[in-house]
């Protein structure tokens, strides 16, 4: 259970649940466990016969829509981005989720480093892509192919919702591209201006002139059509 903070780790082994977590991002994607925890708590609403720990999207989409009466009824404030994140397996969106509800359910904050936190706010994998070395990070296409899910375009086949995520995807490795290029020119083969003034004499003209050469003109005489017909 690898991501966890520690008093949340000792929470989940509290509560004795049916199957132990070994991978979270797979285990909670069902909601199979989630509803396990729910039922510590609200053992009147939540009948474990009901949920099926399966795999196929049928069946957590099933637990799913249980579970989102479940929070509509008590008014849960669970961010919906958790819980679609943890449906499609989304990297970080299960734990966020079980810390989310641990904050909620043990009225007790979880210890982070401000750090943690920042990387633990995006459901994608660029916080395993800036381990790697440059040479070895995915390009723009094969981002789009790891952070978007098969099961997302299944559950979700509006074209326009799709398009706006894969847009989002690619302008953040854009702009995570540019940072690089602005922190290490010299990999990339880029000059930079050398000073701001030179840079603002070129945009408003005030900036050294060429000189030109004067030009000169002479006189070319040219026969009229009447005259060459006359001497001919």
């Amino acid at each position: 259970m690898s991501g966890f903070a520690r008093e949340v780790l000792k929470w989940l082994q509290s509560l004795d649940l049916t199957y132990s977590v070994k991978n979270p991002r797979r285990d909670f994607s069902n909601g199979y466990l989630i509803a396990e925890i729910f039922s510590w708590y609200f053992p009147q609403d939540i009948q474990m016969h009901s949920y099926v720990n399966g795999t196929s999207i049928d069946r957590k989409l099933g637990n799913w829509q249980q579970l989102e009466r479940f929070i509509q009824k008590h008014q849960l404030p669970i961010p919906k981005d958790f819980v679609e994140g943890t449906i499609h397996c989304k990297p970080n969106a299960a734990i966020c989720l079980v810390e989310f509800i641990y904050t909620f359910l043990t009225n007790r904050q979880v210890r982070r480093l401000e750090s943690q936190d920042r990387d633990m706010g995006e459901f994608t994998d660029s916080t395993y892509q800036n381990q790697l070395p440059m040479y070895a990070r995915s390009t723009a296409s094969q981002a789009i192919k790891n952070n978007i899910a098969l099961t997302e375009l299944t559950t979700q086949p509006d074209r326009t919702t799709c398009t706006q995520k894969a847009k989002a995807i690619v302008h953040g490795h854009t702009e995570h591209r540019r940072q690089e290029r602005q922190e290490d020119p010299k990999r990339f083969g880029l000059r930079k201006v050398k000073s701001k003034r030179n840079a603002d004499s070129l945009k408003d003209g005030s900036g050294p002139k060429l000189k030109a050469n004067p030009a000169s003109y002479h006189e070319v005489e040219v026969s009229q059509p009447s005259q060459v017909a006359a001497e001919s």
